[in-house]
């Protein structure tokens, strides 16, 4: 009765293990495929014995492998019941349901980094098996996620604690060797049945490479703003002094620093100041510091120097250009925010910059010294210097000044015996004496072959005196250039005195100078005379 009724296949077992009664479904399988009854023979034994009571077997169809799960129950006379079930849906249905759970689980490890669920206290229950932020998965279990926030805001919830689904949200975590790691997360609360919070669970991606690749990319295209904008000065600006005056706020600006001074090496192989901005060098200590990090900056191949003195840190830059060091870029502020590598990238691009700008300055220097300069002596030349005395006899106040209008003695000679040579060396050793005798704010002019000119400022008519006999006695220390001892170099100057007020042209004034010197070659080589004072020609005063 329970064989044919039952909705599947069952048969009934004698003791001698034949089939003595079947119904419908049993016998379709055995017609199919006998091989699974014999398959069984084993089992059947072990279910007599009451060591197993389960056997599932696996039958192959044109459709796809069916399964069946059978029963052995014992009756008495050791006889037995089999009742089979087709289980080929559940069986499918379970491998799927695995399957899903593991590709749910290699997506998620795919995806992301790692993921992570909290219980109602906070503290993880679970991490992806390989850990995360450096920390195996066993160090981080029963740990908080708050114990790893980097600047965590009390006034603000973390992401873990939150009520409601977060589908991207980043934070600052800290890793297992100190160093911070940028997370991006995304977080679905956990209730329990009565709506009750109960944790947390979800997935997060390390995006720290990309954050800091982002962050250096910020700065150099901050780098880049500021340097384009130094360089547009430098080139836009006509005048260079301005130039740099604005490349120093641009750079004190840029760097959050107190003061920028700009040096520069000029011709003469001295560092000057060529623009400062910020603290105005009002403190001689400051200047004095400043100073001595200019001349270690440029006698050294470091290149870069910092310092701390005074509550001041400095950084010290050389500028180059060709290999060659032309100057220097300093900045300083308060020691207790010290320097950075981005202050240090940028000045040292500011620095390049600038040695550009003081190459072109001292290229315009160095023409402007050509063309202001007699090339053989450095003085003047005859255009420069008057333009120079025009600009000085326009000044008013003045005061009293002279001319000295100076020719050399037995100059042809030395050419004419002892070749042009000696006669440029005699020409340079008398624009040096020239050089070194007169003071700052002076004008020492060559006005052509052997003719000198020098213009004492403020210097009375014994000052002017003063200064020619020093010169006087000077080229008597020359004589071993002299063309031979009966003809021995030296100078004859006239001395034209100007007052301050007077009317006098420059050509009027060089004519009177003029005149005296001859007035004293004829008189005796190697002295010097005075000449008359200025007269108006009456004939240019309007009569009334």
């Amino acid at each position: 009765m329970i064989v044919g009724g039952y909705p599947g296949p069952a048969m009934l077992i004698s003791k001698a293990d034949t089939i003595t009664l079947a119904n419908e479904q049993t016998m379709e399988l055995l017609n199919e495929d006998s091989s699974w009854w014999d398959g069984m023979t084993v089992w059947r034994g072990a279910a007599r014995a009451g060591l197993a009571n389960r056997r599932s077997i696996q039958l192959a169809r044109p459709s796809g492998h069916v399964v069946y799960e059978w029963q052995a129950v014992r009756l008495d006379g050791s006889d037995l019941l089999l009742l089979g079930r087709d289980a080929t849906l559940e069986r499918r249905l379970r491998h799927t349901l695995t399957e899903s759970r593991q590709r749910y689980k290699d997506l998620v490890e795919i995806s992301s980094d790692f993921a992570w669920e909290t219980g109602s206290d906070g503290r993880l229950v679970f991490v992806s098996p390989r850990g995360a932020l450096g920390f195996s998965a066993e160090a981080l279990i029963n740990r908080s996620l708050h114990e790893l926030v980097i600047e965590d805001d009390p006034d603000s919830p973390l992401p873990f604690d939150s009520r409601r689904q977060i589908d991207c949200t980043e934070l600052w975590l800290r890793c297992a060797n100190g160093e911070p790691a940028y997370i991006q997360s995304a977080i679905r609360p956990l209730f329990d049945r009565c709506g009750i919070w109960i944790g947390a669970r979800g997935v997060c991606r390390d995006l720290t490479e990309q954050a800091l690749r982002s962050a250096e990319l910020s700065r150099i295209r901050d780098r880049e703003r500021v340097l384009n904008r130094i360089v547009h000065t430098l080139r836009d600006q006509v005048d260079a002094g301005k130039a740099l005056e604005v490349a120093t706020w641009e750079t004190t600006r840029a760097l959050g620093a107190t003061g920028c001074a700009i040096h520069r090496i000029g011709l003469d192989g001295a560092a000057s100041l060529a623009a400062n901005a910020g603290d105005q060098l009002e403190s001689r200590q400051l200047t004095e510091v400043l100073n001595r990090l200019i001349a270690t900056a440029t006698k050294t191949t470091a290149g870069l120097i910092e310092h701390h003195d005074n509550q001041l840190t400095f950084l010290v830059c050389c500028s180059r250009f060709r290999q060659t060091i032309n100057g220097s870029v300093c900045i300083w502020r308060d020691a207790a925010a010290p320097w950075d590598d981005d202050a240090r990238e940028l000045i040292s691009g500011v620095a390049d910059r600038i040695g550009i700008t003081h190459a072109q300055l001292t290229y315009q220097e160095h023409l402007r010294h050509l063309s202001e300069r007699d090339s053989l002596t450095g003085l003047f030349n005859r255009r420069t210097f008057l333009e120079r005395l025009e600009e000085m006899l326009s000044w008013r106040g003045i005061g009293t000044s002279a001319l000295l209008y100076i020719d050399l003695d037995n100059f042809k000679a030395v050419n004419d015996l002892r070749g042009h040579h000696q006669g440029d060396m005699v020409l340079r050793e008398v624009a040096a004496l020239i050089t070194n005798s007169i003071r700052p704010g002076d004008l020492a002019g060559r006005m052509g072959g052997d003719e000198f000119v020098v213009w004492l400022a403020r210097a009375d008519e014994q000052a002017a005196i003063a200064m020619t006999r020093r010169l006087l006695v000077g080229i008597a220390g020359l004589r071993q250039l002299s063309a031979n001892d009966e003809r021995p170099i030296g100078m004859s100057v006239g001395i034209a005195v100007h007052l301050s007020g007077q009317d006098e042209s420059i050509a009027a004034l060089i004519e009177r100078a003029d005149s005296a010197m001859y007035k004293a070659k004829l008189n005796c080589k190697g002295n010097f005379s005075i000449a008359a004072g200025y007269i108006l020609d009456e004939t240019l005063v309007k009569k009334p």
